[in-house]
């Protein structure tokens, strides 16, 4: 486990000549992976610390309060607080994203007009646009990627010059699939491989060659505070929602991976290896980027006419809908009684 984690970490050893300490993001969740990613790296730093007298770089961990999600972070965050002493805590509403963003970014644009009003809080925006969504998957979808922004603005002011993320082979696997068919495969060169990211900020996965169900066993193996720490509660594949109305894709992508890599762990392997392979142009980073997910667009093929299987001209479809800088993956999760007619 730590060989594997470690070994994607050759960047941030010890160096002796740097006039400032590096400073990473971690993104926690207190799920299995990212609990165990602190976990392994508190045990780094203090194995750097014991041979050279120094670390290599400075933990800065995050929670995002996630209206979807029912845990306890106060208490969660003050054990982890109390576990790895040596590292600096912080916890934000998810609702932040619109304050902490810059004033003239366009993610307020896609509150639903009808909301739009100088007086309105950041809650309030957060709420609306929520609300407007009208499937579980638009609003899974929604809130990944205001998750991610808020993150990446918090990394900026925090000082942070990467974030390193407790994905799994298992996770980058389902999000690999659940992309593409979201209709946003263009990003998975940023969304699944260490390297600067659109952000400006470089993006690493340490876990990338651990599946799941290693970091299950590991918990229960490692000492007792890391699994009080893990706030799931199930050890196998996740639970299928009871109403299919109910599932989103990333719950459809979750369940068949963890089912998958029980038997057949190669293969969910294999989705990963293939996946990083993929390459973004050298320019692609100079490309208009969506207002929402803010990824690249090539040629600024904007809207559910840019990259759908419709090819016909969108031109008064996207001005209706004022939908120019929204890529199509994204267009797809936007609230439909916005939507043209001519709009299938």
């Amino acid at each position: 486990m730590h060989t594997k984690c470690i070994k994607r970490l050759e960047s941030f050893r010890v160096n002796f000549g740097a006039e400032q300490q590096r400073k990473i993001l971690v993104p926690l969740s207190f799920g299995v992976s990212s609990t165990t990613l602190l976990h392994v790296l508190d045990l780094h730093l203090k194995t750097q610390k014991s041979k050279t007298g120094r670390t290599g770089f400075e933990i800065s961990a995050i929670y995002i309060e996630d209206p979807e999600q029912k845990v306890q972070a106060a208490q969660l965050l003050d054990k982890a607080r109390e576990q790895y002493p040596d590292h600096q805590y912080a916890s934000l509403p998810l609702h932040d994203v619109f304050r902490l963003v810059p004033e003239d970014a366009s993610i307020r644009s896609l509150v639903p007009q009808n909301d739009q009003k100088a007086d309105l809080s950041p809650e309030e925006q957060f709420v609306h646009m929520i609300n407007s969504l009208t499937s579980a998957t638009a609003r899974a979808d929604v809130l990944s990627t205001l998750r991610t922004r808020l993150i990446v603005e918090h990394a900026k002011l925090a000082g942070c010059e990467s974030i390193l993320w407790g994905d799994s082979t298992t996770r980058l696997a389902q999000k690999t699939l659940a992309e593409t068919a979201k209709g946003r495969g263009f990003s998975l060169p940023w969304q699944v491989s260490d390297g600067m990211s659109p952000f400006g900020l470089n993006f690493h996965y340490p876990l990338r060659d651990v599946l799941k169900k290693e970091l299950v066993s590991y918990t229960k193996m490692a000492e007792p505070g890391l699994s009080e720490l893990v706030h799931e509660t199930s050890t196998g594949a996740t639970q299928a929602s009871t109403s299919s109305k109910n599932t989103t894709i990333d719950d459809l992508m979750t369940q068949y991976f963890e089912s998958v890599e029980e038997n057949f762990p190669s293969i969910v392997a294999n989705v990963v290896r293939t996946t990083s392979k993929l390459q973004a142009r050298p320019d692609a980073l100079s490309d208009p980027q969506c207002s929402l997910c803010s990824m690249p667009v090539s040629g600024g093929r904007f809207g559910i006419h840019g990259w759908g299987g419709d090819q016909q001209d969108g031109d008064d479809f996207e001005s209706t809908n004022n939908r120019r800088d929204i890529c199509y993956g994204c267009t797809r999760s936007l609230p439909k009684a916005t939507m043209s007619a001519k709009d299938p």
